[in-house]
């Protein structure tokens, strides 16, 4: 599969960040920076409150367009304002839960704190969205350990190749 051709948006989920805080959001960038090696283009990218119905309607709005990937970063933790799997789940069709299997199954390789995880991923009109934790170290080791499987699954999403067993 030609992965020029695949797009993806970025989501960053910080009500610190979007009231102006002056940090970085260094997780967005780590994202934007491996898929661009893996030759995805970024096409969007947005900086967000952790409020549920932004992060909904923001997941909404780029399913809409078409966009292949659509990775969130934060609000995946048990803060009270941590709703990012709440207002995924809100707008999926179907979940595709073992990606964030397989990321948690990873990350306890590291951490014992990943199984306080409860990022989701799922697909909506063709665009398939996968939680990311917030942390700059847990974005960069969950998308090394998926980016490798997900050309696949796209090109199956994308009616491109057939599934794994079927010819």
């Amino acid at each position: 599969m030609d992965l020029s051709k695949l797009t993806a948006s970025i989501i960053t989920t910080s009500d610190s960040r979007a009231l102006g805080s002056g940090k970085v959001d260094e997780s967005g960038a780590i994202i934007r920076e491996m898929l661009k090696l893996e030759g995805y283009e970024v096409v969007d990218y947005k900086l967000i409150s952790d409020d549920f119905d932004e992060i909904k309607n923001n997941l909404i709005r780029v399913c809409e367009q078409k966009i292949d990937l659509v990775l969130t970063t934060g609000g995946t933790g048990l803060s009270p304002r941590d709703q990012t799997p709440e207002a995924t789940k809100a707008i999926i069709e179907k979940e595709v839960p073992g990606i964030s299997e397989a990321m948690r199954y990873h990350s306890l390789q590291i951490t014992p704190r990943a199984m306080l995880s409860r990022g989701i991923s799922g697909i909506r009109n063709k665009s398939l969205i996968i939680n990311l934790p917030g942390s700059p170290k847990a974005v960069r080791e969950n998308l090394a350990y998926i980016l490798p499987t997900l050309s696949h699954g796209l090109a199956v999403l994308r009616q491109e190749v057939a599934e794994c067993g079927k010819n």
